[in-house]
């Protein structure tokens, strides 16, 4: 590659914003942070402060570098008072001054630089539009297409976009093939200095909560909620759901006729994952002795300050109370916002 000339990048803003479906003035602006690169590594040190201005109409960029005026200067963009004066005669300590130069082109280790710094900043442009598309979808579940699966992350393409799902995301044990389509909750948009990372997930329990927002259509007439939900992925989900309306049965409008809306849910999450649906209570007493169904509860006591709760089962029944490595008391102490303890009479 031989040098830069800034006539040949003016000319290609317009072709480039086409071909990358950005705003000409975004293209603009990245193209001129690529000049300020190019500049700054033909003609200085890497700290100083550089902006440019390009010039579309006669192919030229307008440099201008901005110095701090300090007592004792730490880097490059910084100048001693003296200094300062022979650039601009009416420089005063602590202020700022300027310095212009025009550039035409560049040499070719500067246009390299220009190069790398342009591909970097329209690839965080790019995303940074796919994400705005997102940002309207944060909480809701998607379907998308697993492009890779890599030990740690699975990629998925989601419409013009593509996200993440971190091993963290992941359901435990869940195999994943390239090229299938899957449902994600679109959990969050990550940005940091690399840009926007769109984040997917199948394990968080509000994947859990919006597939069964989409299969109970009483939710959304207001007539059941779900008040409480806890997880964990692959292995078991509780959740509690209430009525508002009397005489509907919150927890068979949610298992469904036949179990076909339960079913619907755990066709998307997998059979090896058991779903508790328990009915909220107002009563914290029974609502943890509803919080611990299966298992069949003699007594509760329950110490409120603390949040605190020893629930006395029969012996027969201890095992089912506390679950498969705790997991059944664990998450009905979730759900209720209580530390439970198991006792046996």
């Amino acid at each position: 590659m031989e040098g830069l000339n800034i006539k040949q990048l003016a000319a290609a803003v317009h072709s480039i914003s086409e071909e990358k479906n950005l705003p000409e003035e975004t293209v603009l602006s990245v193209v001129e942070q690529a000049i300020a690169a190019a500049w700054r590594r033909d003609n200085g040190d890497r700290d100083l402060n550089v902006t440019a201005v390009l010039n579309q109409t006669n192919g030229t960029a307008k440099i201008t570098v901005h110095y701090d005026v300090v007592e004792e200067p730490e880097n490059a963009s910084q100048l001693s008072l003296e200094e300062a004066k022979k650039i601009d005669k009416n420089a005063l300590l602590e202020g700022i001054i300027e310095q212009e130069f025009e550039a035409t082109n560049f040499g070719r280790v500067a246009a390299q630089t220009a190069k790398q710094v342009l591909l970097q900043k329209l690839r965080e442009a790019e995303r940074e539009v796919v994400a705005k598309d997102f940002d309207d979808k944060v909480g809701q579940v998607i379907t998308g297409t697993v492009a890779r699966v890599e030990p740690r992350i699975v990629r998925i393409e989601i419409g013009h976009g593509s996200g993440i799902m971190p091993a963290s995301e992941q359901v435990p044990g869940e195999r994943l093939n390239t090229g299938s389509r899957v449902k994600v909750l679109l959990k969050e948009i990550e940005r940091d200095q690399r840009g926007p990372q769109i984040i997917l997930s199948r394990a968080d329990a509000n994947f859990v909560k919006v597939l069964f927002q989409q299969e109970v259509p009483e939710i959304e007439t207001g007539a059941v909620e779900i008040k409480a939900i806890a997880r964990e992925a692959g292995r078991r989900t509780k959740i509690a759901v209430a009525s508002s309306v009397p005489g509907v049965d919150p927890v068979g409008t949610f298992v469904g006729g036949k179990g076909v809306r339960v079913q619907a849910v755990m066709n998307e999450i997998g059979d090896d994952e058991k779903i508790d649906i328990v009915t909220y209570d107002t009563d914290i007493k029974n609502f943890i002795a509803n919080a611990l169904s299966p298992a069949e509860i003699s007594r509760i006591e329950t110490d409120d300050n603390e949040k605190k709760a020893t629930v006395f089962v029969p012996e027969n029944q201890q095992s089912i109370a506390i679950g498969k490595q705790g997991q059944n008391v664990r998450l009905a102490s979730q759900i209720t916002g209580y530390e439970i303890d198991i006792a046996t009479e």
